[in-house]
C-alpha cells in the first residue's frame, strides 16, 4: 500500500529508487547471504538469529542473546503496527466501517493462525498469499489503465506533472512545481536494500532452508517475483493519478494515497458480478501481503521472547508445553501493542515501515554479515555495534533529520555505517575474538 501511494503523490523518483534498492538488496542477500547462515547457523546448532550470534561470538552469559531479543521485540511493534494499519484502512475505506474495529479484527485473525499453526501455518499461508498477490497487482494495473483511457493518456497526464516521471526530480503537490532528487536522497533512498542484511524474520527462513540445493532457483524467483511487484506497484501510483483526474476516483491527498488499490478494486466492482469478483482478488491481495509479513514478525517476536529471553539470557528453565504458552502470551501482547501504535487513522504505512525497516536493518545487518564474513570481530565489538546501530536510528530520525539539508536523509544509511564502524574499531580495541570462538569460525568456514 505505500509504494504505490509514495509514487502517487510524488511521482517516480523516491518510490522508483526505493523500489531499485530493495530488488538489489534482494538478490544480494541471498547471493551471499543465505546459504552461508543456513551452513553456519546449522553447525553452532542455532535456531533463532539472537542465538546464532551468541554462540558465533562465544557469549556464554546470555547479554548478547538478551540485547538481540529486545531489539526484536522494540522494531517488530512498530512493524506490526503498520501491518494492523494497512489492514486497517483497507476494510475502513472499502466498506465504511469504524477503522479502529476493522484493525482489530483484522490484528484476532493474524494472532489467531499465528498463535494455533506456528512457522508451519505462515510458511504454507505465505506461499498462497504471494500467488494471490501477484495476480492482484496485475489486475489493478490493466483495470486502471482501461479506465484512465489508455497507456497514452496514463505517460501524457504524468507528463504534465514537473519531475513526475523524472528519477532525479520529484514532484512537490503542495508547490506544484519539481524539486531535485540529489545523489545523496538516491543513496540513501536505495538504502533500503541494506534492510534485508538484518530482517530477522527472512534471515529465519534462510536458516530453515531444507534444501540448500535450491537457492539458486529460489533466488532466482524470489528477485524477479520482487521487480515485477514493486514495478507494478510505482506503476500503480501513476495509473491512480490518471483515474484521479479522470474522474473515476477522488483525488487522494496525504496518507490516504495508500489506500488506492482499494479504491480501484471498489471502482471494478461496480461493474458486475465476475468483476466484483476479482476485485474481492485483489482485496484478498492486499490482505495477503499484510498478513504474510505480519504472521512472520509475531513468530520471529515470539522466539526471541520463549526462547532467548526466557531461556537463554534469563536461563530460566521451562517445559516445551510451557515455551509454547510464552510464546503464544507474546504474539498477543505485542499484537495489543500495535493495535494500539496503529489507532491513529490518519498514520502512514510507509513510514511506519520505513523506521521499522531502518532499525532491523542498522542493528542486525552489520552483525549478520560481519559474523559470516569477518573472522575478527568480537562479541564487546557486536554488542557495541548493534546498540549504536538502534541509537543511531532514533537520534537520527528524531534529531539530526530534522536540521534539514543533507541531513534530512534516510536514517537507515547513517546507521548502518556507524555500526559497521563501532564493530571493527571496538572489536579492534578489545584485542579481536578468543581462540576458541576463532578456531570454531575457521572450522566452519572450511566446511561452507
Amino acid at each position: 500500500m505505500g509504494l504505490p501511494g509514495v509514487a502517487y503523490l510524488s511521482g517516480v523518483a523516491s518510490a522508483a529508487w526505493t523500489a531499485i534498492g530493495l530488488a538489489i538488496g534482494t538478490y544480494v542477500n541471498w547471493l551471499i547471504v543465505a546459504r552461508r547462515i543456513r551452513v553456519y547457523s546449522k553447525a553452532y546448532e542455532a535456531f533463532t538469529v539472537p542465538d546464532f550470534f551468541a554462540k558465533r561470538f562465544g557469549d556464554k552469559k546470555g547479554i548478547l542473546t538478551g540485547i538481540a531479543a529486545l531489539m526484536i521485540i522494540i522494531f517488530f511493534i512498530p512493524y506490526t503496527a503498520s501491518g494492523f494499519a494497512a489492514c486497517g484502512k483497507l476494510f475502513s475505506s472499502l466498506f465504511g466501517v469504524n477503522y479502529m474495529a476493522a484493525m482489530v479484527i483484522s490484528a484476532a485473525v493474524i494472532v489467531g493462525y499465528c498463535a494455533l499453526g506456528g512457522f508451519l501455518a505462515a510458511s504454507t499461508t505465505d506461499l498462497i498469499q504471494s500467488i494471490v498477490m501477484t495476480i492482484a497487482l496485475v489486475v489493478v494495473v490493466v483495470f486502471g489503465i482501461n479506465v484512465a483511457g489508455g497507456l497514452d493518456v496514463v505517460i501524457d497526464n504524468a507528463r504534465q506533472l514537473p519531475g513526475y516521471l523524472d528519477f532525479f526530480h520529484s514532484y512537490s503537490v503542495e508547490t506544484q512545481s519539481a524539486g531535485k532528487y540529489s545523489f545523496l536522497s538516491i543513496a540513501s533512498t536505495m538504502a533500503w536494500g541494506l534492510g534485508y542484511f538484518g530482517m530477522p524474520h527472512i534471515l529465519l527462513r534462510f536458516m530453515a532452508i531444507e534444501d540448500e540445493n535450491k537457492l539458486k532457483i529460489s533466488r532466482r524467483v524470489a528477485t524477479i517475483w520482487v521487480v515485477i511487484s514493486l514495478t507494478i506497484g510505482v506503476f500503480i501510483g501513476i495509473v491512480g493519478y490518471s483515474m484521479s483526474k479522470a474522474g473515476a476516483i477522488e483525488v487522494l491527498t496525504g496518507s490516504n494515497s495508500e489506500t488506492i488499490i482499494v479504491r480501484v478494486a471498489h471502482l471494478l466492482s461496480t461493474y458486475g458480478a465476475i468483476p466484483a469478483i476479482i476485485g474481492g482478488l485483489i482485496l484478498a491481495g492486499m490482505l495477503a501481503a499484510t498478513m504474510s509479513t505480519a504472521d512472520s514478525q509475531l513468530l520471529a517476536a515470539a522466539s526471541a521472547v520463549s526462547q532467548n529471553l526466557v531461556k537463554d539470557c534469563f536461563h530460566i528453565k521451562i517445559t516445551e508445553k510451557m515455551s509454547i504458552v510464552v510464546a503464544r502470551i507474546t504474539v498477543v501482547v505485542i499484537a495489543v501493542i500495535g493495535v494500539f501504535m496503529a489507532s491513529n487513522p490518519d498514520s502512514s504505512v510507509f513510514d511506519i515501515v520505513s523506521f521499522a525497516w531502518a532499525g532491523f536493518g542498522a542493528t542486525f545487518g552489520p552483525v549478520v554479515l560481519v559474523s559470516l564474513f569477518w573472522k575478527g570481530a568480537n562479541r564487546y565489538g557486536v554488542l557495541a555495534g548493534m546498540v549504536s546501530g538502534g541509537v543511531m536510528i532514533f537520534l537520527w530520525k528524531y534529531v539530526i533529520a530534522k536540521l534539514g539539508g543533507v541531513f534530512a536523509i534516510y536514517e537507515l544509511l547513517p546507521a548502518f555505517i556507524v555500526a559497521v564502524a563501532v564493530i571493527v574499531v571496538v572489536s579492534l580495541i578489545t584485542g579481536g575474538p578468543e581462540q576458541e570462538v576463532l578456531e570454531k569460525f575457521e572450522q566452519v568456514k572450511a566446511q561452507n
